[in-house]
């Protein structure tokens, strides 16, 4: 079980960003990411989570724009290479013009004779662009709310936690006034007996003019 709960020091920071943007940059999650960051710093993937959220990555904006970057190129190529030597048995319909002239497309035939446009070519990779970011988008959305769920659960064992101590501070409290109280009597009772004490005793005056208690 995970249970560190010290502070992040400035090497755990650039640990986790690095980490962070190895899986932006090939594809991966961040999900993924906050996990193995967890299980090397021995924290939940929910506290790598909130930290990276919270503090790191506003320092990393320029690396992240980066990283997404890389990671399109290296998507928009690798997708345009394995359609320019694979026809697939289906293809988004976005896609089918550059299919078509992928199909068609001679390297012999002069420019403009060629039906492989560039404009088919734009097309087809905005169609990916556009479908890369709402991949995106909905990763890092699953990753925020099994984040958000583990922090509202150690937020109600907290809850409890505190509503122990309170209590526990409750009966405490109790006890300490009931220990007030009968000290109190046993005090009234001391003086009770003291000046009973003295109300039965016998005095007379010594020849000094001092008086002096005479016994019974």
């Amino acid at each position: 079980m995970k249970v560190r709960q010290d502070a992040w020091s400035h090497e755990d920071d650039v640990l986790l960003a690095e980490t962070v943007l190895k899986h932006i940059r090939e594809g991966s999650t961040q999900l993924q990411a906050f996990e193995e960051v967890g299980d090397e710093l021995n924290r939940t993937s929910a506290a790598c989570g909130f930290r990276w959220n919270a503090v790191v990555r506003q320092r990393f904006i320029k690396q992240i724009a980066e990283a997404k970057k890389e990671r399109k190129q290296r998507k928009r190529a690798m997708s345009f290479s394995y359609y320019t030597q694979r026809k697939p048995l289906w293809a988004p319909p976005a896609a089918q013009p550059l299919m078509n002239a992928v199909s068609s497309y001679n390297p012999e035939q002069p420019a403009s004779s060629s039906s492989l446009s560039l404009d088919a070519v734009i097309q087809y990779l905005q169609t990916l662009s556009d479908q890369t970011n709402s991949k995106e988008v909905e990763e890092e959305n699953q990753a925020l709310i099994k984040t958000n769920l583990e922090l509202i659960n150690r937020n109600r064992e907290l809850e409890i936690e505190i509503q122990k101590l309170k209590q526990d501070s409750s009966i405490i409290e109790e006890d300490y006034q009931s220990l007030i109280q009968i000290m109190n009597r046993a005090r009234r009772m001391a003086i009770l007996e003291d000046e009973e004490s003295l109300s039965n005793a016998s005095f007379k005056m010594d020849k000094n003019g001092n008086l002096e208690k005479l016994a019974k």
